[in-house]
C-alpha cells in the first residue's frame, strides 16, 4: 500500500463517480487527501462543495482550495507551477499516487514524481458528470449522495390555514410521487406539550426546519412539507404579536420550488389545536398576504378532496418535470 494519496476536483457536485474514485483511492493509499478546488463564479459554492464531501468521507483529509487558478494550460503560460505550488502548499513532501479519472492525470502525477492510478476514464462503470448533474438533477438522481439530493430535492409547500386538508394532501401527494413528505412539527410538538407559550416558537420553527432538512435526503426527487416555517410567523403574530427575528429570517431564506395554498371552501373540522374558525377568512388573508412575494409560483387549491389532489398533481408536473419513473397511477 502506497503512502500518500491526492485527488483534486471540483466535485461540481459529487457524484457516485467520485465517491467511487474516493473509495478506489482509500483502498490503495495509507493516507489519502481529496483537494476540492473551487472558484467564485461556479453555480454550487465550493465551501458547500467541501462540506459535502468532509460529510461523506470523513476518515478521508479533505481541503478546500478556493485559489482563483486558470483551467486550462491555454490559459496561463503558468499553468502547472500555479497548480503544483497550490498542491504542495496542502501536500509539502507530494503524494505516491494520484487517483483521477481524467485524460491530465498522466501529466499531473508526473509533474508531481507520483504514478497515476486512472479509475473508469471512460465513464463505463458509473456513466455521469457533474455537467450531466447541473443539467438534469432529477434525470441523474440514482448517482447522487444524499446531501447532494438534499440540494437538488423539489420541495413543495402544502401550504394555508387550519383546517384545509394539508396534512391528508401532502400525504397522498407523497404516496402517489414514491417519496417522502414532511409532518408539521407543531403538532407533535403541542401534542406532547399540551399548551402553546410564545416560547415554543423558536424550537417549534428549529425542528421544522430539521425535519425537512433530514426528510429532504431520503426523498425522491420531490419533498412535500406540510407547511414551513412562514407558519410560525403566521401564527406568533396571531397568538403574541410577533416572532423572534431569526424565525422571520429563515421564512425569507427558505426555498420552495412550488406553494400550494390550499382555500378554504371545506368545511372546518375542530381539534385542540384549531382555534380560528370564526376567523378563517382572516387567516386565509394572512396566509395570502405572506406567500404573495414568494419567487416560487404559487397555485390555489380549492373544491373538493379529489379536485384538490388532481389540481395539486397538475401543478406539480408541471413545475418539478419529472422524468423517468415520474408519479404512481
Amino acid at each position: 500500500m502506497a503512502r500518500e494519496g491526492l485527488i483534486l476536483g471540483k466535485f461540481l457536485p459529487p457524484h457516485a463517480g467520485h465517491l467511487h474514485l474516493v473509495e478506489v483511492a482509500r483502498a490503495a493509499a495509507q493516507r489519502l487527501t481529496v483537494l476540492v478546488c473551487s472558484l467564485a463564479r461556479e453555480p454550487i459554492p465550493g465551501a458547500l462543495r467541501h462540506a459535502w464531501m468532509a460529510e461523506l468521507f470523513p476518515d478521508v483529509r479533505v481541503v478546500h482550495v478556493d485559489e482563483e487558478l486558470p483551467q486550462e494550460p491555454a490559459d496561463d503560460p503558468d499553468f502547472w507551477p500555479k497548480w503544483l505550488a497550490a498542491i504542495r502548499r496542502v501536500v509539502p513532501a507530494g503524494p505516491d499516487l494520484v487517483f483521477t479519472s481524467e485524460a491530465y492525470g498522466d501529466e499531473l502525477a508526473r509533474r508531481l514524481g507520483a504514478r497515476h492510478v486512472c479509475v473508469d476514464l471512460e465513464r463505463r462503470r458509473f456513466p455521469i458528470s457533474g455537467t450531466q448533474v447541473r443539467a438534469d438533477p432529477l434525470a441523474a438522481w440514482r448517482h447522487l449522495p444524499a446531501p447532494v439530493r438534499a440540494y437538488f430535492v423539489k420541495r413543495v409547500a402544502v401550504y394555508g390555514s387550519e383546517s384545509t386538508g394539508k396534512t391528508t394532501l401532502a400525504a397522498r401527494l407523497a404516496a402517489a410521487y414514491r417519496t417522502a413528505w414532511v409532518p408539521e412539527h407543531a403538532r407533535e410538538y403541542l401534542d406532547r406539550k399540551g399548551a402553546l407559550e410564545a416560547s415554543d416558537l423558536e424550537p417549534i420553527a428549529r425542528g421544522q426546519l430539521a425535519d425537512e432538512d433530514r426528510l429532504a435526503r431520503v426523498a425522491d426527487r420531490v419533498l412535500f412539507c406540510d407547511t414551513e416555517i412562514e407558519t410560525t410567523v403566521i401564527y406568533g403574530e396571531a397568538y403574541f404579536g410577533g416572532c423572534p427575528d431569526w424565525i422571520r429570517a429563515a421564512a425569507r431564506g427558505r426555498r420552495y420550488d412550488l406553494y400550494l395554498l390550499l382555500d378554504v371552501d371545506v368545511p372546518w373540522v375542530a381539534d385542540p389545536w384549531r382555534d380560528f374558525g370564526d376567523r378563517r377568512a382572516e387567516m386565509h388573508a394572512r396566509f395570502v398576504r405572506a406567500v404573495a412575494d414568494k419567487s416560487a409560483p404559487i397555485v390555489r387549491i380549492s373544491g373538493s378532496w379529489d379536485e384538490r389532489f388532481a389540481a395539486a398533481c397538475a401543478a406539480v408536473d408541471a413545475v418539478v418535470r419529472l422524468t423517468g419513473e415520474g408519479k404512481a397511477g
